[in-house]
């Protein structure tokens, strides 16, 4: 399993990477908030610390949560009792207080990973708006029948529209999504795509623009 660990303490980051690596799992060590919020789809499971030195991890956590269901295990030093509420509440799957022994962390690793396996509904991998098809899981895109040619951004900017097909999405959850953070992608890259988008298709009402706030395919 590929774990994405934020921890900024060299020889406790250290330690967990060994660990990890010695009991089958890919340990990828970050540093700070913005690095989990670029790097979390490249994960299968977050190890989380509070302390980060940019963003404190419970906005981190949030942040996530806004775009991801990546499973999240903190892991942190801090144990009194409104962090740990608070970080529940915004949706770690499980909150171990360091130190904590090696055995109880992977158990809980196992135990988060296979709750989120088991409560993962299947979501609808083909979505249509009028004459227009999008296969999520084969990635094409027909109209009328015919298909259209994307791009890999293009697709995945239709993608991230049609899983959520009728419900208006921001901006930033979009730029989220496809760029991995919003506070790093170009927002012009967003406006060039759609553009793109729409010649391709050719069916503007399929696309719909909510001024102000972001976008909806279809509905």
């Amino acid at each position: 399993m590929r774990v994405l660990l934020a921890e900024d303490d060299d020889g406790v980051a250290d330690a967990l990477t060994e660990a990890l690596y010695e009991h089958g799992h890919l340990p990828t060590r970050v540093r700070r908030g913005e690095e989990v919020l670029v790097r979390h789809r490249q994960a299968d499971l977050l190890l989380l610390d509070l302390g980060l030195p940019d963003l404190d991890g419970l906005e981190v956590l949030r942040k996530l949560r806004a775009v991801s269901g990546l499973p999240v295990v903190v892991l942190t030093a801090r144990g009194d009792e409104r962090s740990v509420v608070r970080g529940l509440r915004l949706g770690a799957d499980d909150y171990l207080v360091k130190p904590v022994r090696l055995a109880e962390l992977l158990a809980r690793i196992e135990a988060v990973t296979r709750r989120s396996v088991t409560a993962a509904a299947p979501a609808p991998r083909t979505v249509r708006a009028e004459d227009v098809e999008v296969d999520l899981d084969a990635r094409r895109v027909t109209v009328g029948g015919s298909e259209v040619r994307l791009t890999t951004k293009e697709f995945a900017v239709l993608a991230a529209l049609a899983a959520r097909a009728g419900t208006a999405v921001s901006r930033q959850q979009l730029m989220d999504e496809v760029w991995g953070d919003a506070y790093l992608a170009v927002s012009r890259s967003l406006d060039v795509h759609l553009t793109q988008l729409r010649a391709k298709i050719g069916r503007p009402e399929v696309l719909t623009t909510i001024r102000g706030f972001g976008y909806r395919f279809g509905g």
